[in-house]
């Protein structure tokens, strides 16, 4: 057995475990994805009372080279993935850049534990390495018996108390669906799910709207406003995002539904990866140009709601078409039944 040494101080890397359990999740996915997985699975193992008592996240992706073991464990903030332009196999887009994904996991429970397969030449090799929140940034390696195929098993116990709040798996599969939204737009061949539920947009979405946006400087954005089927915690959400679906910074959207609507809206335009890269999206109004963007996108949202706030549901124009095919006398009967009604409350 090797042992690897995280070189940051502890406190730093502690700073790290932090953060909800849907955060921790979706780092985790992010990690899978960015390893070329096509199918991600994330399940609860639960106790008889129907406690959580370890978290599994399943991937087919290349697994984790075990000759950048040190590299991939032992250094923070010099992730391989800030050099590379894509995923290995299918070329597409990387999230991480900072190596920091990987301590994401302790947020879920104490002892985490990477099993993985990875193809070396043409051979494949497996392993496991393991840690601890007890001992930040020591992490132990060692072989393990060769797996059928490449890919990774993170498998989290000793779990804290607050990932029961996944337990809601309609809630969480409706937040992760809100964050890949794009992802899985821009890469329908991949698949992510969550105690064996699909997470796709498709499922939960109520209904989507695609607008064109042309700013005062000639510019040019596609919003796409994603109204959920229920609502959830990170609802009312502006996401900024590439021509490639890859979101890059998210805000309060800053406009009410006015309906209760659940909604995300994603902002989409060319210009957004070199404004991220100069750390202007963070900066919000306070960037002219970002600015620009934020005054349309508002104006076409506030808009947008106002329409759909005239508009009449399916059960109101179902019912005046009932009412308005009574006679006179019938409509009489129907409103004295409904005062009686009214009197009796």
């Amino acid at each position: 057995m090797k042992q690897i040494y995280v070189q940051a101080q502890a406190d730093h890397i502690e700073s790290l475990f932090k953060g909800s359990p849907l955060a921790a999740i979706e780092e985790l996915v992010w990690n899978a994805l960015d390893a070329d997985a096509k199918e991600v699975k994330v399940d609860l193992v639960t106790n008889p009372l129907g406690a959580v008592e370890a978290v599994r996240v399943t991937d087919d992706g290349t697994g984790i080279d075990a000759l950048r073991a040190d590299q991939t464990f032992g250094n923070l903030g010099g992730s391989w993935k800030r050099e590379g332009k894509g995923t290995g196999f299918s070329g597409r887009r990387l999230h991480g850049r900072h190596g920091r994904g990987r301590f994401k996991a302790f947020a879920l429970g104490v002892n985490v534990e990477w099993r993985t397969t990875t193809k070396v030449g043409e051979e494949l090799l497996s392993y496991k390495l393991s840690g601890t929140a007890d001992k930040p940034g020591v992490f132990d390696l060692e072989d393990a018996p060769i797996g059928p195929a490449t890919g990774t098993e993170v498998y989290i116990t000793n779990v804290r108390a607050v990932v029961d709040s996944l337990l809601d798996a309609g809630e969480t599969v409706q937040n992760l669906a809100a964050k890949f939204a794009l992802y899985l737009k821009s890469y329908p061949d991949v698949r992510i799910y969550f105690n064996g539920l699909p997470v796709t947009p498709v499922i939960v979405q109520k209904r989507t709207t695609d607008y064109k946006l042309t700013l005062e400087n000639g510019a040019e954005a596609k919003l796409e406003v994603i109204e959920w089927k229920r609502k959830f915690v990170g609802s009312g959400r502006l996401v900024f995002a590439g021509p490639d679906g890859f979101q890059l910074h998210e805000q309060p959207a800053g406009v009410r539904s006015g309906t209760g609507a659940s909604f995300t809206a994603y902002l989409i335009a060319p210009r957004f990866p070199t404004l991220a890269a100069e750390n202007a999206l963070v900066m919000d109004e306070l960037n002219p140009e970002v600015r620009l963007y934020l005054d349309e996108t508002k104006k076409v949202l506030k808009a947008h709601f106002l329409a759909l706030g005239e508009e009449k549901s399916a059960f109101e124009v179902e019912w005046e078409e009932r009412i308005g095919a009574l006679s006179k006398e019938e409509r009489k009967s129907l409103l004295a039944i409904l005062k009686r009604s009214l009197k009796a409350k």
